[in-house]
């Protein structure tokens, strides 16, 4: 049963982790486990108009392909698609959570790390574990697809991937994880039932301020797509993606309690120093998307002033 009541210092937030228990089997379904199925599920309804979008205009389609048959196509493709990404989202956010966050827990007992059912992913990992499982999936399509590249299959990734991470961000608020610091503002949240165990205390809704964040990316790269796709170079997308998602994690993560073991958080969070790489990722794309535009540009302007007599 869900325990929702305003009081005058803050939201008190106590849901059932569980959405019910599966007949015969006698284990729970989660809502985070649902919210993440659903998430993927959204990303690949979203995803598919984007493909169908991108491979009408490919020269390696047949010249006269129906709507059937081009609907087809981007299904069969976004179908074995998903199954690369599932599996390395979760191996890498697995791994990203042992390795960045608790390795000395681990360390001394590897079976632990096994038992992903009991929690511990981390987003860093799990983006990178995304990233290798679309580089290999564009190389094993390359000679169907030659005209998709590693980068372009990304950036028509990005829509998907940001809404997916607003779903994980609820997750995360129903599961009363990844806590924010104490907080006497009006909103504060206080979670009957932590799951790192700590004290029920007023706290910045750290998870929803993320999701919210999430939300706006998810917003803002749909503008730019819709409007600016066309004019885009391979690589733009994801970098604007790095930028307002891990940007955004920086900032957010001054709102969070430490979870790292790993290092003194003190004076910065270990989510922090993880964010930068990313940031930095996607300025040097957006940068280098930009100059290929303008690349063109300048030589038929040089080209022009040639023949300028």
């Amino acid at each position: 049963m869900t325990s929702f009541w305003l009081s005058l210092s803050s939201i008190y937030w106590d849901p059932n982790p569980n959405v019910f228990v599966i007949p015969y089997f006698d284990h729970p379904l989660r809502w985070y486990g649902l919210l993440f199925a659903l998430g993927f599920v959204g990303a690949f309804i979203l995803a598919l108009p984007l493909l169908k979008q991108k491979l009408s205009k490919r020269k390696s389609l047949p010249p006269k392909v129906s709507s059937n048959d081009l609907n087809s196509i981007a299904y069969n493709y976004l179908d074995k698609l998903l199954w690369f990404i599932v599996i390395g989202t979760l191996i890498g956010a697995r791994l990203g959570h042992v390795f960045f966050y608790e390795w000395p827990r681990y360390s001394a007992n590897p079976i632990e790390i096994l038992k992903i059912w009991e929690g511990g992913l981390a987003s860093h990992g799990g983006t990178l574990g995304v990233i290798v499982a679309v580089y290999f999936y564009a190389k094993l399509k390359q000679r169907e697809f030659p005209e998709i590249s590693f980068l372009g299959l990304c950036d028509l990734l990005t829509i998907p991937a940001a809404f997916i991470c607003v779903f994980i961000r609820f997750g995360n608020f129903i599961n009363q994880e990844i806590l924010g610091t104490a907080t006497t503002l009006p909103w504060a949240v206080t979670f009957g039932h932590p799951a790192d165990g700590s004290i029920p205390i007023p706290r910045h809704p750290v998870q929803l301020y993320e999701a919210i964040a999430y939300l706006a990316t998810l917003g803002i790269l749909w503008q730019v797509w819709k409007r600016k796709s066309e004019l885009l170079s391979d690589g733009f997308m994801t970098g604007l993606l790095f930028v307002l998602i891990f940007g955004s994690r920086f900032f957010l993560e001054f709102f969070k309690e430490h979870q790292s073991i790993m290092i003194d958080e003190n004076f910065i969070q270990t989510g922090q120093l993880l964010s930068l790489p990313f940031v930095i990722a996607g300025i040097a794309l957006m940068v280098r998307s930009l100059k290929k535009m303008n690349k063109p540009l300048i030589s038929t302007a040089k080209s022009d002033r040639i023949k300028l007599p």
